[in-house]
């Protein structure tokens, strides 16, 4: 089984940056794409960024010209760097990866909690 495991999290102030990692381990097939996704207090899980296994990157609006997804084939990572962080960015941030003939397969990570205060 694929398992996912983020750190980097922690508290930051606004400004501030944080670089958060998804270590990639264990068996995966078929993957479709990998992203970061974050669940705030009582609101639901949302894409922030996705890469596909082509190599195509998209970002939600909310973080773009500020966040950076990237892969390090040598560490076998999954990277988000977050840059000119906001107050509204505090959320668990949670590594997920898709798979399946039909992109229906989900896995998730443990999470990792980003704090960022002003």
């Amino acid at each position: 089984q694929v398992q996912l495991v983020e750190s980097g999290g922690g508290s930051v102030q606004a400004g501030g940056s944080l670089k958060l990692s998804c270590a990639v381990s264990g068996d995966i097939f078929s993957p479709c794409g990998m992203g970061w996704y974050r669940q705030g207090p009582g609101k639901e899980r949302e894409l922030i960024s996705y890469i596909s296994v082509r190599g195509s990157i998209t970002y939600v609006d909310s973080v773009k010209g500020r966040f950076t997804i990237s892969q390090d084939k040598a560490k076998n990572t999954l990277d988000l760097m977050m840059n000119n962080l906001k107050t509204e960015d505090t959320a668990t941030y949670i590594c997920g990866s898709t798979s399946g003939l039909y992109c229906e397969k989900n896995n998730w990570g443990q999470g990792t909690q980003v704090t960022v205060s002003s």
